[in-house]
């Protein structure tokens, strides 16, 4: 019985912790559709880098392909997987388990391919 109070407690407190954690959020942009609207002085400048790595999904409807990639020493970014805006043709041009090179445009963590070479 003191198992099943302890859960519905803990249970009770989730919703609480996920709202406040929430709010650190609002306000902020969460794909590239909603960067354009943003006021000038909020918008971060675009920056470009270079990368290589192994695609792992496409998402043809989404247009997107997300990529295991290396360390991005242009952003100080680790090696990690990530998933990237991309063209019709970038999308058709690959499929999971390629490696693939590439550069992209990035504003925070929102990248869009801008060129990608099958290695």
């Amino acid at each position: 019985m003191k198992n099943l109070i302890s859960t519905f407690a803990i249970l009770a407190l989730v919703p609480a912790a996920y709202a406040d954690e929430m709010k650190h959020m609002e306000g902020m942009p969460m794909d590239h559709k909603s960067m354009k609207d943003m006021p000038k002085h909020q918008q971060q400048a675009a920056q470009t880098a270079s990368a290589t790595g192994t695609v792992k999904s496409v998402n043809v409807e989404k247009g997107t392909i997300t990529i295991s990639h290396g360390p991005v020493t242009e952003l100080n970014w680790p090696a990690m997987v990530m998933g990237f805006a991309a063209t019709p043709d970038q999308v058709a041009q690959v499929k999971e388990g390629d490696k693939v090179a590439f550069t992209f445009t990035s504003v925070g963590m929102n990248s869009r391919i801008t060129s990608l070479d099958k290695q």
